[in-house]
């Protein structure tokens, strides 16, 4: 009988995890995880034959990380604050999660329709008086501008500065609200 792998497939996710958040996806090879885990590449190939698995599982992680880091925000400023935030922070995560071809032809509405965004329109339609379709679109634009500095920063296109980002995101929100009530 072989013997059992002394790494568990928990710590080499979390490992893996580690290893992209300072290196990028890129650098998530068997050897490199060996390196990162002090072992052989022979345990991380038992655990894990086809590295696309792990890669999936990291991915994953790096979702629940971000949407748990957006959580932090108070209210839909606070969070697209915090999107921006993380990628200034976390620029290697949000490469992985944004940038890196898993919403490759997708739509806009495909890509504010998960789990995570359905409560925060709802609350959105909530706390600014809106319909839910109007809620959907105050979103959708808002992402865009939210996500458009976020890319920027994670590219090193633009310097990360919060206030500056915080009074556009402001201007483009009480802009919707004012387009809205002279319908």
């Amino acid at each position: 009988m072989p013997r059992r792998p002394a790494t568990t497939k928990e710590a080499m996710i979390e490992a893996a995890f580690q290893l992209v958040r300072r290196n990028g996806f890129g650098a998530l090879t068997a050897r490199s995880l060996a390196v990162e885990l002090g072992c052989s590449t022979q345990p991380i190939m038992y655990r894990f034959p086809d590295l696309s698995v792990l890669k999936e599982l990291v991915y994953q992680k790096a979702d629940e990380y971000h949407t748990a880091y957006l959580s932090a925000g108070e209210d839909l400023l606070g969070i697209g604050l915090r999107y921006v935030q993380f990628a200034a922070e976390e620029t290697n995560l949000f490469r992985l999660l944004f940038q890196s071809g898993h919403f490759d032809g997708a739509s806009l509405a495909e890509m504010v329709a998960g789990p995570e965004t359905v409560e925060l329109i709802r609350a959105t339609s909530f706390e600014l008086g809106l319909s839910k379709e109007e809620a959907l679109a105050t979103f959708e634009a808002l992402y865009v501008a939210v996500h458009g500095y976020a890319s920027l920063i994670a590219n090193n296109a633009m310097k990360y500065d919060p206030r500056a980002i915080e009074k556009t995101l402001t201007d483009i929100a009480e802009g919707l609200m004012r387009e809205k009530i002279e319908r």
